[in-house]
C-alpha cells in the first residue's frame, strides 16, 4: 500500500518513513502542503499522513484543496497536543482522523490500518488479473482462495518487491522474522504451496525461482 507522508520536520519524517517501510508500506515524503498537492496531482495514494503546521501551504488548507478537487484519499492529520481547534478544523475540511504529537508508533500504525479500512473500503494489492485483500487474506483471479497468515505475508512481500528477486534470506527476514523454529527450507515449501494456489485460481502470474538468486513474481 502506498502512503504519502507530509511532514516538514525532516528528521521526524525520515524516522516515520523507516518505520512505515519496515511494516511493508511504500512511502513517499512531502515537506510542505504545496508539495503534497503537487504530488497527489501526479500520483495515486492509498492514504495520506498530513501534519498541520507546515510552510507554504498548511495541512488544513492542503486537505481542503484536496477535497475541493475531488480527491477522496483517506487522510490522517498530525496535530499538536494542545491544539483542539486544529483537530476540529481538520475534520471539518475533510480529514478522516487525527493523531496528536508526540505519538506512539503502535498507535500510528493502528490508525493507519483503520484509515485504510474506512467506510468498509480496503486498498487491495493488484498484479495482473490477481488481487490480494489485506483484510480477508483472499487471493482472487478467476476464482478466489483464502491464504494462511504466512502465505499472505509471502504474497504481499513478493508483490511489493515485484521488480526484483528476493533471496531466501530476505524472505526469512521479512516474512518469518527469523523465527528460531523456522528452517530455511520452509521458504520453498510455502512458495510451492502459494504457486499451486495461484495456478488454481487462474492467476496470470506465477512465482519464478532462480537458483542462487531468489524468487519473484512473473507473468506467465
Amino acid at each position: 500500500m502506498k502512503l504519502l507522508l507530509v511532514e516538514d520536520e525532516r528528521e521526524l519524517s525520515q524516522a516515520v518513513k523507516k518505520v512505515l517501510e519496515y511494516h511493508k508500506y511504500d512511502v513517499d515524503c512531502a515537506y510542505d502542503g504545496q508539495q503534497a498537492l503537487d504530488m497527489t496531482a501526479k500520483d495515486t495514494y492509498d492514504g495520506i499522513v498530513m501534519d498541520v503546521m507546515m510552510p507554504k501551504v498548511d495541512g488544513i488548507t492542503a486537505v481542503k484543496r484536496l477535497r475541493e478537487r475531488g480527491d477522496n484519499t483517506p487522510i490522517l492529520m498530525l496535530t499538536a497536543k494542545a491544539e483542539v481547534d486544529d483537530k476540529v478544523q481538520g475534520l471539518d475540511v475533510g480529514a478522516d482522523d487525527y493523531l496528536t504529537k508526540p505519538f506512539a508508533v503502535k498507535e500510528l500504525l493502528a490508525r493507519i490500518r483503520a484509515l485504510l479500512r474506512r467506510k468498509g473500503e480496503v486498498a487491495v494489492y493488484t498484479i495482473g488479473n490477481t488481487t490480494l485483500n489485506p483484510e480477508t487474506f483472499a487471493l482472487k483471479a478467476l476464482s478466489e482462495v483464502r491464504l494462511s497468515n504466512k502465505e499472505y505475508r509471502l504474497m504481499e512481500y513478493l508483490i511489493n518487491n515485484k521488480n526484483s528477486f528476493s533471496s531466501t534470506e530476505k524472505l526469512m527476514e521479512n516474512v518469518w522474522d527469523w523465527e528460531s523454529e523456522a528452517e530455511i527450507n520452509v521458504v520453498w515449501v510455502f512458495v510451492s504451496a502459494l504457486r499451486k494456489k495461484m495456478e488454481g485460481i487462474g492467476s496470470d502470474y506465477t512465482i519464478k525461482a532462480t537458483r542462487g538468486v531468489g524468487y519473484r513474481l512473473e507473468r506467465k
